[in-house]
């Protein structure tokens, strides 16, 4: 097996790569650590960002829904009667396996 290479480092402008070294040096950390604990940093921002978007909009749905009743919610006498026609069918189907 290999032995794993060391990122290779290329900025396009020198005041950018200065100021990231720089940065690194301040957290007592490589360059290479530096800029992949930044990029996991926003990685999980973005994440972050993304789930709380979606409780919102879960929170928001959940209360769209309790605030009105909905032709599924149905009454004790139609679960009921519900029930008694699925027996009613359960029993025919028996009938006519046997």
């Amino acid at each position: 097996m290999s032995e794993p290479k060391a990122m290779n480092l290329r900025f396009s402008d020198p005041q950018k790569r200065a100021a990231i070294a720089a940065a690194a040096k301040q957290e007592g950390v490589s360059m290479q650590e530096y800029i992949l604990s930044a990029a996991y940093d926003r990685a999980t921002a973005v994440e972050q960002r993304f789930l709380d978007g979606f409780r919102t909009s879960m929170a928001r749905s959940g209360a769209a829904f309790a605030a009105e009743p909905s032709a599924a919610d149905l009454s004790a006498e139609d679960r009921t009667a519900e029930e008694q026609a699925r027996q009613d069918v359960d029993r025919q189907e028996r009938g006519h396996a046997a």
